[in-house]
């Protein structure tokens, strides 16, 4: 029986990522500002359930890239799930998700430089924070304008100071809770986690609420999809990422919270202030402050930096779809995509411009949008990972490298996670904007799809490869 045909479009992207690159992009762009400062902000929504929102988001995702990764083995393409799409949702949906995917980096880039920004001001105080935040997206464009694999040698390195902070964090909090290490030789222990009003003081609406902040953390880890389309051997790497960053995350984010929560009550967290200074400043270790602001700062630079890669191959997978302009379509001598590159970093300019006009609520707003664009990517993932399963034959099934485990379940599964946290959305006033901005965008999309009659110029476009699932 002859499968389903996919169309993607040819691909000229130099493959220069190593699997140590991989490995460290695929955590790098979950660790983000979220843990390092929103976790404080979380825990007064849902308490110690935190703990619970996190693992929930985290098995969620695991299932998310698990889905992605069965596609993605089986067909490496740097415009990844977008270019899915065209086969199995139409040049619409296609275009919708391309262009929604470059706006959900453009935006979570904007969250970054503004942290930048916010957290340059520890050291001097006067300066404004757009200052701090050009500077950090001049240096980050540099550099993905050079060549991949330059990009993949500083997330490397921003990655590794994330992880080897979190992992000291917990070392140091474990051993105050489990050996009254910073505490005169008391155990703290884990009473904290229930003698505050219960481990669930807001019930599951809470739960609910704190699930937008889980899912904001998580957004970006599908890039890793898109660095298949330069990976040097994408079956072996993606493999080895996916199956590792769902333990990663898991010990990261829940091991965490775990520690945090244990360790400082949930209604004592100060907002604007990190738990992991706290927890330093606790153990006696010296300039713990200036340490985190240094892990923050970068941290916000990583995820800047994965954003300008991101948005770059995005636009010239959707010029290649003849869903953007021809010109994003063409890559630098280095085969770096540099107009998609260079058109993101100018839009990330509107970022710098609310850091100079409002510069104390540009992150919160920026942060729900970034999650509505994030749960249309997850959503749509888990749809074509299930159109996909369908089309194949009984044969192919029982051949495929990378298969998603609890098909269909787990599809349904993601698909009740995403109504929760829309439901979460509206609970919490700081994060309506996210789905007040949302029909805006699809809504305009939809408008120029129709108005410049892109479906018809991409039916007729010349789609030079054709693979046979």
């Amino acid at each position: 029986m002859k499968e389903q045909s996919l169309y993607l479009e040819k691909e000229n992207l130099k493959k220069d990522l190593k699997n140590r690159h991989i490995q460290l992009i695929a955590i790098g762009g979950v660790i983000g500002v979220a843990l390092f400062m929103g976790s404080a902000q979380a825990s007064k929504m849902a308490g110690p359930a935190l703990t619970l929102a996190y693992a929930l988001g985290g098995i969620v995702m695991y299932f998310v890239l698990r889905a992605l990764g069965e596609v993605a083995v089986e067909h490496p393409v740097a415009s990844s799930f977008a270019g899915y799409a065209r086969a199995f949702c139409g040049p619409l949906v296609s275009f919708i998700t391309g262009w929604t995917y470059w706006y959900q980096w453009v935006v979570l880039a904007m969250c970054e430089i503004s942290a930048v920004g916010m957290y340059m001001k520890y050291w001097a105080p006067d300066i404004q924070q757009w200052i701090p935040a050009l500077i950090c997206l001049a240096v980050i464009l540099a550099i993905n304008l050079v060549s991949v694999k330059y990009y993949g040698e500083f997330e490397f390195w921003f990655a590794l100071i994330k992880v080897v902070t979190i992992i000291a964090m917990l070392f140091v909090g474990f051993a105050m809770i489990l050996f009254g290490f910073g505490n005169d030789g008391v155990a703290i222990g884990f009473s904290n986690l229930w003698t505050h009003g219960g481990f669930m003081p807001f019930g599951w609406t809470g739960v609910s609420m704190a699930l937008v902040m889980v899912v904001f953390a998580y957004s970006g880890v599908e890039l890793i999809g898109i660095t298949a389309g330069e990976a040097a051997d994408p079956e072996a790497s993606l493999k080895s990422a996916i199956d590792k960053v769902f333990w990663r995350v898991l010990v990261f984010y829940v091991g965490s919270m775990v520690a945090i929560l244990s360790i400082f009550p949930y209604d004592t967290l100060p907002k604007g202030v990190s738990p992991f200074v706290m927890i330093f400043e606790k153990a006696g270790i010296p300039y713990a402050a200036s340490i985190i602001n240094v892990v923050i700062i970068s941290s916000a630079a990583s995820c800047l930096n994965s954003g300008m890669y991101v948005c770059g191959r995005m636009l010239y997978g959707l010029a290649l779809r003849n869903e953007a302009p021809a010109f994003l379509g063409k890559l630098s001598a280095n085969q770096v995509p540099a107009n998609g590159i260079l058109v993101s970093s100018g839009v990330c300019l509107i970022g710098v411009y609310l850091n100079y006009a409002s510069p104390d609520s540009v992150f919160y707003y920026m942060s729900a949008i970034t999650t509505t664009g994030c749960m249309w990517t997850w959503s749509l993932i888990m749809y074509i990972q299930f159109k996909w399963r369908k089309s194949l034959s009984d044969e192919a099934i029982a051949n495929l490298k990378y298969p998603m485990p609890c098909y269909p379940y787990a599809n349904y599964a993601v698909g009740a996670f995403m109504l929760a946290v829309t439901l979460g959305m509206g609970y919490d006033h700081d994060n309506l904007v996210g789905l007040y901005v949302a029909p805006i965008w699809y809504g305009g999309l939809f408008l120029l799809y129709k108005l410049f009659k892109i479906g018809e110029a991409q039916q007729k476009a010349d789609l030079s490869i054709q693979t046979e699932w």
